[in-house]
């Protein structure tokens, strides 16, 4: 591999403990995560190489900074600027940003004015400027009254030795409202028990983020581009009611 300078990734939050890894196997190179949107014409968020280390840091579970030319900023529902350290959605000005979307006018105007663009991601920013992406804000699942961000699951449930893929969904519950469930792919000649797997995330997360059951599935669905198809995954549970939310 003495050809590779640069490793650039992208498309979604990486688990913290699969970065470590793939950091410490090729540790030569430079890792670049890269951030942005169809939207904004690029990327708009980047973690340097400088940022990645051997033993890994919070800072490698962030989308990096924001680039040269471009402003990011956490809003509320009201669309006002959140403090640092809360989580609202991530909009982003730039002179890349699109002007609208293609005979969609009712989608062009739900963005904010003043050249500003919706990501559709939640997110919040520390007090150095970095940005955790926490999920796509359509995937959060309330669960009685607490958010829980799928991408954070399955980045605590990455850490079981036995675990290849992960996705995380809600599925409807009487008491809460949504539940969180956990379809979990198995290393080949693993085998996953859905107990073990509930106790070593509950050692890692808080209570309401643990998952409620697991499911053992043998394939993780995915798109052309490889990312988790959490809505095709979820929609079996749903099946019989009137709405995907309870």
């Amino acid at each position: 591999m003495s050809g590779v300078k640069y490793v650039m990734y992208g498309a979604a939050p990486i688990p913290l403990d699969l970065l470590r890894e793939a950091v410490q196997t090729i540790p030569d190179e430079g890792f670049l995560r890269c951030y942005g949107m169809t939207e904004t014409t690029g990327t708009i968020a980047m973690l340097t190489p400088e940022d990645h280390s051997l033993e890994g840091n919070q800072r490698m579970e962030s989308a990096g900074k924001v680039v040269p030319e471009a402003e990011l900023k956490i809003v509320g529902e009201d669309g006002e600027e959140l403090p640092r350290g809360e989580v609202g959605e991530l909009i982003c000005k730039s002179p890349l940003n699109m002007e609208g979307y293609w005979n969609l006018p009712e989608a062009t105007s739900s963005s904010p004015i003043d050249g500003w663009t919706n990501t559709g991601d939640a997110a919040y920013m520390d007090e150095d400027g970095y940005v955790f992406i926490q999920d796509r804000s359509k995937d959060m699942i309330n669960s009685g009254g607490e958010n829980v961000y799928p991408a954070q699951v399955e980045s605590a449930i990455y850490g079981y030795p036995a675990v290849a893929e992960v996705a995380v969904v809600s599925v409807p519950d009487d008491t809460w409202g949504e539940a969180v469930k956990a379809c979990v792919v198995p290393k080949p000649g693993s085998v996953v028990d859905p107990a073990y797997i509930i106790a070593f995330t509950r050692e890692r997360l808080a209570g309401f983020k643990v998952p409620k059951t697991v499911d053992v599935i043998e394939v993780m669905l995915r798109n052309t581009s490889g990312k988790i198809m959490r809505r095709e995954l979820r929609a079996p549970y749903w099946e019989g009611r009137d709405r995907a939310v309870n």
